[in-house]
């Protein structure tokens, strides 16, 4: 079996981080410290991604004692492409230099005038992926969890 692509570890925090931050009572919000300790991650780390979450409109921050990160939209409105793009960029992983124009087997620029297959076909799957996570949201997830799960996330992440 092949390797996935791999994606940093950074976008499971932001993932898990929004769909945390989703399942609180209305108005609550979460710290990046609380979630940081939840999910055992470093706080500085998941702190910058906290931020990009809140830069691409994803999750809003306020600070003060009850301040925190709470959805910045309804949870129907987020998609997992809005969170991955949020913390990864949303461009293609995958970038053709047109290596079949160098080497002794180059191609003449007069054989490479349309897109080389491989970066065309790479392109496609990129689009099934994007249009993949873009069919899902926030809201989607929360329905599949059971109520004890979300009772369990918000008691622990309620503020003391």
């Amino acid at each position: 079996m092949m390797d996935a692509v791999k994606l940093p570890e950074s976008t499971e925090w932001a993932l898990h981080s929004v769909v945390s931050a989703a399942q609180l009572e209305p108005g609550a919000a979460v710290s990046a410290a609380q979630l940081a300790e939840h999910f055992g991650v470093p706080p500085a780390y998941l702190a910058k991604q906290l931020q990009s979450l809140v830069r691409a409109g994803v999750l809003s921050a306020t600070t003060g004692p009850r301040g925190g990160f709470r959805l910045a939209r309804p949870a129907s409105d987020i998609t997992l492409f809005d969170v991955v793009a949020a913390v990864d960029g949303n461009n293609s992983p995958y970038v053709c230099r047109e290596i079949r124009q160098q080497g002794t087997g180059a191609l003449p620029r007069s054989q490479c005038r349309e897109p080389c297959i491989l970066a065309a076909k790479m392109a496609d799957a990129y689009a099934a992926w994007r249009a993949s996570l873009e069919s899902v949201t926030v809201a989607d997830i929360l329905a599949t969890l059971t109520s004890t799960t979300l009772a369990r996330t918000q008691r622990l992440l309620a503020r003391s």
